[in-house]
């Protein structure tokens, strides 16, 4: 399984650098020099030297050559992208790595979005509310984006107070949610 660790945006300045929106806990590893990430489709063909009239495509994977942090922004610059042109086109694509390269947290209260996506939730008395769809990373705390039996989502805040048990041996998540939450 694929797990976004990061999107592309704009380009800084004229050598191909661009910044790139963290979705990842371990950036420092993740946007390593040499650290090898796949692109979010995976299957477009790459083209990484357009000339004119002929637009760059995304390749399936990059190479990153350099990473830094300048005013609280990650800024990286990928092998092959030489140019403002080249990052241009790059511009709000979706960076991944596969799962199972990824080693378990060694905190037992921490968890990676795709161990939690699929999911039952039920509430401390048993009640089926829905399932784990995805993960949102606020800032103020992760939500659990729960698909709901009638169709809806609801998003539940991933804190102690609100989710008490996570079983992932039993597939389940446990949710008390306060009066009104899930009717929002």
């Amino acid at each position: 399984m694929l797990l976004v660790v990061g999107r592309i945006g704009k380009p800084h300045g004229v050598r191909g650098e661009v910044t790139v929106e963290v979705r990842t806990d371990e950036p420092e590893t993740r946007f390593a020099p040499g650290s090898v990430l796949t692109t979010e489709s995976g299957a477009r063909p790459a083209n990484p030297a357009p000339g004119p009239g002929v637009p760059y495509q995304v390749p399936d994977r990059l190479t990153v050559e350099s990473a830094r942090w300048h005013q609280g922004r990650l800024l990286v610059v990928f092998e092959g992208v030489l140019d403002r042109e080249v990052a241009e086109a790059l511009r709000n694509t979706l960076l991944a790595v596969d799962s199972a390269g990824i080693a378990p947290p060694e905190d037992p209260e921490e968890f990676h979005d795709h161990q939690l996506v699929g999911l039952a939730v039920v509430t401390p008395a048993g009640e089926h509310l829905g399932e784990v769809a995805r993960i949102e990373h606020a800032p103020a705390s992760e939500l659990l984006v729960v698909r709901r039996p009638e169709g809806r989502t609801a998003l539940i805040p991933f804190v102690r107070a609100i989710v008490p048990e996570v079983d992932l041996a039993g597939g389940r998540v446990v949710v008390d949610p306060p009066g009104g939450l899930l009717d929002l």
